[in-house]
C-alpha cells in the first residue's frame, strides 16, 4: 500500500464539509457561561447572606446574560479562526516553495529496529 500525499498545508487549512464538529462544540461555550451565570446569582444571594435560590428571577436573568455572553464569545473565537485560517492560506498560497507537500511516512519507516540485550 503506497502512503499518500495527506500533509498537503492547503488541504489542512481548508474545511471542505469532511470535517464534523462534535455533539457539545456548538453549545460547549454557551452552557457554561450559563452555569457561571446562575452560580454567580447564588453567589450574590450568599454574599448578601440571603438563602441560596431566594430571588429567581435574578437566576434566570444572570443564566440568560451568561448564556447571551457565551454565544457573543463563540460567534468571536470562530470569526477570529476563520480570519486566521484565511490568512494563512493566503500565505501559503503566495509562498509554495516554502511549504512543499510531504508523503505520509510509517512508523516502521521512522523509527529504528530495536531488540532488547539480556
Amino acid at each position: 500500500m503506497e502512503p499518500s500525499p495527506v500533509n498537503d498545508p492547503l488541504e489542512i487549512l481548508t474545511n471542505k464539509g469532511t470535517r464534523a464538529s462534535s455533539f457539545l462544540s456548538p453549545i460547549w461555550n454557551p452552557m457554561i457561561c450559563t452555569v457561571l451565570g446562575f452560580g454567580t446569582a447564588i453567589f450574590v444571594n450568599w454574599g448578601f447572606r440571603r438563602p441560596p435560590f431566594s430571588g429567581i428571577q435574578k437566576h434566570l436573568a444572570f443564566a440568560a446574560i451568561g448564556g447571551a455572553a457565551g454565544f457573543y464569545f463563540d460567534q468571536k473565537r470562530n470569526e477570529y479562526l476563520a480570519k486566521r485560517d484565511a490568512v494563512l492560506r493566503h500565505y501559503v498560497e503566495l509562498h509554495p516553495e516554502d511549504f512543499p507537500v510531504k508523503d505520509r511516512k510509517k512508523y516502521a519507516d521512522v523509527l529504528e529496529v530495536w531488540a532488547p540485550i539480556r
